[in-house]
């Protein structure tokens, strides 16, 4: 296969070879873990900085998607930041055969980030939701709710105490 010429407007054309190629997924993976800017076009700026085509960026995310490369791809939301003060983790008791409808009913929720499906243990509960407010009142009422949606009444709030530093792994850092 010959080397396949890219590039963006105003921009010198690169000849990509094979062994480039690899180079680039790891340039494109390394900048795919920083913070995407917060503006119409995060990717423009990215393709930019690696000297390709944002079309050309693009297609690589999907194919190192496609290769199981990049498996998830997330923000991580800095609640306070967001005006949200208190967080809780509301653990539900869920018939087995209902988890899924009921699943899809609590993640539509917008303050529901987080929603998941456990093996029961001692206690029993099996679904798992994780809300944000703006104070302990303002969480419980959402968690009625969701209880009233879904029409699962077994419940508990386990709210956040303190939140630790979160870090993301990072690939093919310097």
């Amino acid at each position: 296969m010959r080397p396949k010429k890219i590039g963006q407007k105003g921009k010198k054309i690169k000849k990509l070879s094979p062994r480039d190629i690899a180079k680039l997924d790891k340039q494109i993976i390394k900048a795919l873990q920083e913070d995407l800017l917060l503006e119409p076009q995060p990717y423009q700026k990215i393709s930019h900085k690696l000297g390709i085509s944002e079309k050309l960026l693009l297609k690589k995310i999907q194919e190192l998607q496609a290769r199981g490369y990049l498996r998830r791809f997330g923000a991580t939301l800095r609640l306070p930041k967001a005006g949200f003060r208190v967080s809780g983790m509301v653990i539900w008791r869920v018939p087995e055969q209902d988890c899924e409808r009921v699943g899809m009913t609590m993640s539509s929720f917008p303050e529901v980030s987080h929603c998941y499906q456990r093996p029961p243990f001692d206690a029993g509960y099996n679904l798992f939701t994780m809300i944000h407010g703006k104070n302990r009142e303002d969480c419980e009422r959402i968690a009625r709710r969701i209880s009233e949606a879904a029409g699962i009444k077994e419940y508990e709030i386990l709210f956040t105490e303190e939140e630790f530093k979160k870090t993301t792994f990072r690939y093919f850092a310097d």
